[in-house]
């Protein structure tokens, strides 16, 4: 394979284990079986998660297999990397539920047709206790301990159950059964992958060339991309709320969301990182060019336009958006009084999802009426005065009361 064959699949990478390994399996001339395991633990695929899967696409568009392992019994062990302490089970039902609702997702990415889609319940749960003492016996709890979180966690004297400890072998074996020739992961896997080689060697398979992707850090800037911290862009999201969540990214990581997120490309990466630090490109312009490239990756060409038209009618022009959410109100929503208390307003419209986090909007000033700041949590508003008033909340959500 050529030197720009090789760049255009390691593109972004962080690290590949061994150096050259990749090279070596790619001259035996074969399809290889590349490998990615992701957990349903939450409902949405996100960008973060986005940037393996589009390596994996690579891969799959130069001629080889995607096998993307759908991990059903591993979400139910739970991944404890990165973790500072132990994180709760989710139920097979949990499992099942997330599972459903990623699939779909997964195609927006890769191509589901070509790809092999593995479920490790498939052969995690045969296991009898045999087999499980088999996998304990390849590692050594020194050797778990080398790991950054277990070794953070267990000096600060915070407890590591043996589930977790069985975690890393359990996605190692998830290998074996694929016979993967190539695992893709984030940084935070590399552990996790190379239990997976250890554990190939010891069934008699050649090791698997560990290839990590960089963690995409969320809308915070600071902590990795995650559901949990609501800190994400989800892939499925309507492209208006994926570019203006887009253009609240500090301006430290324009360059690297255009590398992981885009098809821009790295060959144009140094000059946008070179531009934006000594100032011949405008921040602004350059999260604008990336997040219209976004946009247009999962909508469709065009979409980033007419998001970015959307976005400025709301916050260069301080007008609504053209397409409002109607919404009816309940006919019980009055009080005694014959007023609506505004916080159980934004619950009835879909703007909060209780009254508590409906009072911390008003107090932090997230809500308006028409354009007009509304400030006190207590205020009672009267049904008629609402009438086809537009009720926003934060810089991208709307509702219009018409009853």
């Amino acid at each position: 394979m050529s030197a720009d064959a090789l760049r255009i699949l390691t593109a972004g990478a962080a690290e590949i284990v061994p150096e050259g390994g990749l090279a070596d399996k790619l001259a035996l001339g074969r399809p290889l079986r590349v490998k990615l395991g992701l957990d349903p633990t939450a409902p949405a695929v996100t960008l973060g998660w986005a940037v393996v899967l589009r390596t994996l696409r690579r891969f799959q568009d130069a001629g080889h297999t995607a096998v993307l392992i759908v991990g059903d019994f591993t979400a139910r062990v739970g991944d404890p990397s990165g973790k500072s302490e132990t994180r709760p089970r989710l139920t097979k039902q949990e499992v099942d539920g997330y599972a459903a609702h990623l699939l779909e997702q997964f195609g927006k990415v890769i191509d589901l047709q070509r790809a092999e889609i593995r479920h490790n319940a498939e052969w995690l749960e045969p296991l009898g206790m045999d087999d499980v003492l088999r996998l304990t016996a390849t590692t050594t709890v020194a050797r778990m301990l080398e790991r950054d979180d277990f070794a953070g966690r267990f000096g600060a004297g915070q407890p590591i159950s043996l589930m977790e400890f069985l975690y890393p072998l359990l996605q190692g074996y998830d290998s074996v059964a694929v016979q993967a020739d190539v695992e893709l992961g984030g940084t935070d896997q590399l552990f996790n992958l190379l239990v997976g080689r250890d554990l190939q060697r010891a069934h008699g398979q050649d090791p698997q060339v560990a290839l990590t992707m960089p963690l995409l850090e969320g809308l915070d800037g600071v902590q990795k991309m995650s559901q949990s911290l609501g800190n994400y862009v989800g892939i499925a999201e309507a492209p208006e709320e994926m570019f203006g969540k887009l253009m609240s990214i500090p301006d430290g990581l324009i360059a690297k969301y255009e590398l992981l997120c885009t098809d821009l490309g790295s060959q144009d990466h140094p000059a946008v990182v070179q531009g934006l630090a000594d100032g011949s490109i405008h921040p602004n312009e350059e999260k604008r060019r990336m997040a219209r490239a976004v946009v247009d990756l999962y909508h469709g060409a065009g979409a980033g336009a007419a998001a970015e038209q959307a976005f400025d009618r709301v916050f260069k022009d301080h007008r609504a958006p053209e397409v409002v959410a109607d919404v009816e109100l309940p006919a019980d929503l009055e009080g005694d009084d014959g007023t609506i208390w505004l916080p159980r307003l934004l619950v009835a419209v879909g703007l909060a999802a209780g009254t508590s986090e409906a009072r911390r909007l008003v107090e932090q000033g997230a809500v308006r009426l028409d354009g007009q700041g509304l400030a006190d949590p207590n205020a009672e508003l009267r049904r008629a005065d609402l009438q086809g008033k537009v009720v926003q909340v934060g810089r991208r959500r709307f509702a219009r009361i018409t009853g």
